[in-house]
């Protein structure tokens, strides 16, 4: 069955043992990515180039044998295609050429999603087609707030002050750019559907930024209406969403009509996650990425903890966030041996 177990548990299904993938499973903590790599000219390069986006996306199936692959790319490319300067400077992460007033909206336009980002659609289409079956691919995008904290800061930034003043002085104008987000995402994950994602996450980085107010109209909202937007065209699409830091705030999240699944960090309890979300929507996380880093009894003391509250359930095996670039490729396969060889208790 195409996706397996993946899908399914999306669905609601829940399995003796979940199915696995790990946020940032393709990247700088495998050998291959590296050598890959230090062979391109740019990391957008790399992502715009079919075959070895197709590449690196495999490595890890091919090594671990997740039950899930997520094409590689990055959420800046939906700026990029926008037509604000994206690029990402060795050692410091991405850097954008900064929007610092409204009219600067006018150049940026959604009618050049489709043909500037075909190179990530291509390569959806090549990597389903050299999948297992049985291997679920997943598309993603980032939600509209956390695209525009790096449009308006131009780049990565320690609090956002920029992006959250703008918003708080000026709610209308800063609506305008969430409406064209909401609209360029909605696109951009309709075409990874129709080129052959089974399912697609959506990554609110930053929402933990924001008050409770201010979350609900600028993160809650505007992902719902991609969900609803989305869903208009690919009714049966399964959606994850993943609003970072938000802690209880996540229970704004928990709603079926719009989100096949709910991804939640470390910061989380796995106990309250249990029983205020898991009832109402399958849940995906969250094991700390510090653990994997840190690997043996640790690992295996944290992973089954996390099993043991949420395995009872339709769950999603994953991190809290990425895997990060320092980790041994050896904690992985413990990691997935201890997840896939764990027995339920009696719930």
């Amino acid at each position: 069955m195409r996706g397996g177990k993946f899908l399914q548990t999306l669905a609601g299904a829940r399995f003796p043992t979940p199915p696995v993938w790990l946020m940032r499973q393709a990247g700088r903590y495998l050998p291959e990515y590296r050598a890959l790599r230090a062979a391109t000219k740019s990391f957008l390069d790399l992502c715009y180039t079919p075959d070895k986006a197709v590449e690196v996306t495999l490595q890890p199936i091919r090594r671990f044998g997740f039950d899930a692959a997520i094409i590689f790319s990055d959420i800046l490319v939906v700026p990029d295609a926008l037509g604000q300067k994206v690029w990402f400077e060795e050692g410091e992460g991405p850097k954008l050429a900064a929007i610092t007033d409204p009219a600067q909206f006018g150049q940026l336009s959604r009618a050049r999603v489709p043909e500037h980002l075909a190179p990530v659609y291509e390569a959806i289409r090549r990597t389903r087609a050299a999948l297992p079956q049985d291997t679920a691919l997943l598309g993603f995008a980032g939600a509209p707030f956390t695209l525009a904290c790096y449009m308006i800061e131009g780049g990565a930034s320690r609090d956002f002050a920029k992006v959250k003043s703008w918003a708080y002085r000026h709610p209308d104008s800063f609506g305008l750019l969430i409406d064209l987000l909401v609209e360029a995402v909605v696109d951009h994950l309709a075409y990874q559907i129709d080129a052959g994602a089974d399912a697609v996450q959506l990554f609110d980085t930053w929402a933990g930024l924001l008050p409770e107010e201010q979350l609900f109209g600028w993160s809650v909202e505007p992902m719902v209406r991609i969900a609803h937007g989305l869903r208009a065209r690919h009714p049966k699409a399964p959606i994850i969403a993943f609003p970072r830091l938000v802690g209880p705030a996540a229970l704004m999240y928990r709603r079926p009509d719009a989100f096949s699944a709910l991804s939640i960090d470390t910061g989380i309890g796995a106990h309250w996650a249990a029983r205020e979300l898991q009832p109402q929507i399958c849940l995906q996380g969250n094991l700390d990425p510090i653990m994997l880093l840190v690997g043996g009894p640790a690992l295996e003391r944290e992973a089954r903890r996390i099993l043991d509250k949420l395995g009872h359930g339709s769950l999603v095996f994953n991190l809290g966030h990425g895997v990060l670039p320092q980790t041994p490729p050896e904690h992985v396969t413990e990691l997935l041996d201890i997840v896939r060889n764990w027995t339920p208790s009696a719930a």
